[in-house]
């Protein structure tokens, strides 16, 4: 019996397993990243710099808050949102990272925990891009351990006072508004707090080695007053609320380096099968053939799992501990999948002409925040004894 090629990048044929509506999300964005974004993330990378024309291109493509309901949003299910991360991340984590904090981090909670009155406000001007969030929960101080807060919201009639900082906010430099956690006397409350508000400051932070293409700040508030109105009613729980955002935006991590690993090895076996050494092609070798494969084990492993996961959450079932563990595993695949890459390259793997390199980089960052690789699998851990070794 015959049978058809495989695609590389698809051995298990996962797309086959995606819905029509799945399949044209995919196709979509993967047409934005073909067209858009790979022609010039390059050059954003290398010079430090946010692509910011490309927030129009995005917003009309309804990837702003795509899983949200209503005030112009899509209404896609979550493995579409999985596709979306997973097609952008092929491009740059940088680019995925933006719509993630914008959707995951400040859409979600405003959805969530925020008053009908927030929630008209502010989601439809998210939605088309006018208006950029970004998240302010880690401090420079507390990094994996977010109750260690310092940063807190005092009463003053019916305003609250805030004061503290926050560090590595992704989109702080141009950020429209702030979903910002703080201290109360009652426990963690999150609050908007708008741009232009007196006190309140954005850094950028330079010198960055990684996510180049990504806007990445502090955030500075000294009695930075904030309404009322401004306080998230829903978020009450503690750490709970801003830990679910976490989870929302773990989970499209989860697929997005599936992409950074994909197009690595796409780029990887085109060169092995054009670069001739000792007579013929590298792909020739059993040994480049050995680590291609690692690589195309790694990938469809990562695949199935959050393919799996994405299903688990359409139904209500996904549970945080198995966020961890397909964050876990997919961002430790991909960072070993860009680092190969870039070794089996040669001289040429240091060279921004090839992508493996801006991918390795990014992914140092990727597979740290939202958690380190050691906080999920602690919380593994603690998932198979039911001891937390926190």
């Amino acid at each position: 019996m015959a049978y058809a090629p495989l695609n590389p990048m698809d051995l298990y044929d996962v797309r086959s397993m995606l819905s029509e509506d799945e399949q044209m999300v995919q196709d979509s964005v993967a047409r934005l990243v073909d067209d858009k974004i790979i022609p010039v993330i390059q050059k954003h990378f290398e010079n430090h710099t946010f692509p910011r024309d490309l927030v129009g291109e995005i917003a009309a493509l309804g990837l702003f808050g795509s899983s949200i309901e209503g005030y112009g949003c899509a209404g896609m299910n979550a493995v579409s949102y999985g596709v979306i991360c997973q097609e952008l991340e092929r491009g740059d984590s940088g680019i995925r990272s933006f719509v993630s904090v914008q959707s995951s981090l400040c859409m979600y909670p405003i959805y969530t925990y925020g008053s009908e009155e927030q929630k008209q406000k502010y989601l439809p001007r998210m939605a088309t891009g006018e208006l950029i969030g970004c998240f302010g929960l880690t401090e420079p101080h507390g990094g994996s351990d977010p109750a260690n807060m310092k940063t807190h919201a005092k009463r003053r009639g019916t305003d609250w006072v805030i004061n503290g900082s926050k560090m590595w906010i992704t989109n702080a430099p141009i950020a429209d508004l702030c979903v910002v956690w703080a201290m109360t006397d009652e426990g963690v409350r999150g609050f908007i707090v708008e741009r232009g508000t007196k006190g309140l400051a954005t850094p950028e932070i330079e010198n960055k080695f990684s996510l180049r293409a990504s806007a990445t700040g502090a955030l500075f508030f000294e009695d930075v007053v904030v309404p009322a109105e401004n306080m998230l009613p829903g978020s009450v729980c503690g750490l709970k609320a801003p830990l679910s955002c976490l989870t929302q935006a773990r989970y499209g991590i989860s697929w997005g380096v599936i992409g950074a690993a994909q197009a690595c090895l796409a780029q990887l076996i085109d060169y092995t099968k054009d670069r001739v050494l000792f007579g013929r092609p590298l792909a020739a070798n059993q040994a480049i053939q050995i680590r291609l494969a690692e690589m195309a084990r790694k990938i469809t492993n990562a695949q199935l799992m959050s393919l799996q996961l994405g299903r688990l959450k359409d139904a209500g079932k996904m549970t945080p501990s198995q966020v961890s563990l397909a964050k876990w595993n997919n961002c430790r695949a991909a960072i070993e999948v860009a680092r190969d890459a870039r070794d089996m390259l040669g001289g040429a793997g240091i060279s921004a002409e090839y992508v493996p390199i801006r991918h390795a980089l990014n992914l140092e960052s990727v597979i740290t925040y939202e958690g380190t690789e050691t906080i999920h699998q602690l919380t593994i851990g603690r998932e198979l004894t039911g001891v937390n070794a926190f």
